[in-house]
């Protein structure tokens, strides 16, 4: 007898063609509902000009402009009251989108799911470009949601699940469900280009966690002399307080010929960019699970990882960790990486399908079907 289909409402505060890890996640969890028949309705932020309104075999987007991250936060669960009618079950995840699913959850008394896809705790009181009134209410914020009565709180990794648990969320609703990529999107290659120096990268978005202020550090002590190097810098170029102070930084480093800095590489040119360098630099203070690791290591290029979070039990391949959370550590792992001092480990892998997988008998769990 077949499974019934359910429909599932998801609140997010964006979603494709808006572009990043948690994004294809959940597209790719929509794409497997809908091709076995269940139903799906998205509510999320509209940026740029992404269409207002999508409709096709089961899949409804609706797009609204809420100006900014906090505009959803406090304005959506006007229009999720009316999309959530018809749901069976409402997906959400963290920070953001959080406050109106489970608001909206309870006034229809529909079961919930939150995906946490990091929980900082006490990490707050440290992590740089936080005023002191910054620290206590996202802290305060995170705490708060954390709290939430969702049906089932699924954690990406280990590391945050262990989190949560010491958050206080009851192991009983509590699940760890790895984020996971699609592999054929991804070929280790031999690079197009490559030069005599040895080629150290950083991408991605230069955010409180990312540990780019402990690289900028290190770069300026190390030792550049007579040594044939290059620091690749790749950042979207929407241009943040973070990212305005970051670029002061680096153009107070010495040795500018040696530094290059990209800007929107589109998904092929990123992949090309990680493949031609020697080595790939995660310095983060946390991870709660790190697209950019699993992207890298899918990729063939080694990693220097600080172990941070959720980067001890995902990063494997070659691979060099910091001995010290610090600019020290970091420079003395670069130098490691100049002469060769990989640790080889069997690569792990983190495939969508089995990401998916868990989420669709997550929810089955759920209804008990």
């Amino acid at each position: 007898m077949p499974k019934p289909s359910i429909h599932v409402l998801f609140i997010l505060e964006y979603y494709h063609p808006h572009v990043g890890g948690v994004e294809t996640l959940f597209r790719s969890l929509v794409d497997s509902l809908l091709s076995q028949g269940h139903k799906v309705t998205i509510l999320t932020n509209r940026f740029d000009d992404s269409p207002r309104r999508e409709d096709r075999d089961g899949l409804r987007i609706r797009r609204f402009r809420y100006f900014n991250r906090y505009g959803f936060t406090f304005l959506s669960w006007i229009q999720g009251l009316y999309y959530a009618r018809e749901a069976d079950i409402i997906h959400t995840t963290s920070y953001n989108a959080a406050v109106p699913a489970r608001f909206v959850a309870k006034l229809h008394s529909k079961p919930s799911v939150i995906t946490f896809h990091e929980y900082w705790g006490d990490l707050w009181k440290t992590l740089p470009w936080i005023s002191p009134v910054g620290r206590v209410l996202f802290r305060w914020f995170e705490n708060w949601i954390s709290n939430f009565p969702f049906d089932r709180v699924v954690a990406v990794s280990d590391s945050t699940k262990t989190a949560l648990e010491k958050a206080g969320v009851p192991p009983t609703r509590l699940r760890r469900i790895y984020n996971g990529i699609s592999y054929h999107h991804f070929s280790s290659r031999a690079p197009q280009t490559k030069t005599d120096a040895f080629q150290f990268l950083f991408f991605g978005r230069p955010s409180y966690s990312k540990g780019v202020d402990l690289l900028i550090e290190a770069i300026a002590t190390f030792n550049y002399s007579n040594r044939p190097l290059e620091f690749h810098f790749v950042f979207p170029s929407e241009s943040t307080p973070i990212l305005r102070d970051v670029l002061e930084r680096i153009g107070r480093l010495p040795y500018q010929d040696q530094i290059f800095i990209n800007y929107d590489l589109t998904t092929t040119q990123l992949q090309e960019k990680i493949s031609s360098v020697d080595a790939v630099i995660i310095p983060s203070y946390s991870e709660g699970f790190c697209f950019a690791a699993v992207e890298t290591m899918a990729l063939g290029t080694p990693i220097i990882s600080s172990g941070q979070g959720a980067l001890s039990e995902v990063v494997s391949g070659p691979h060099i960790t910091m001995n010290s959370f610090d600019a020290k550590g970091l420079s003395e792992a670069m130098e490691s990486a100049l002469n060769g001092q990989w640790s080889i480990s069997k690569l792990k892998k983190f495939p969508i399908n089995e990401t998916v997988m868990a989420y669709e008998a997550l929810y089955r769990e759920i209804f008990d079907y």
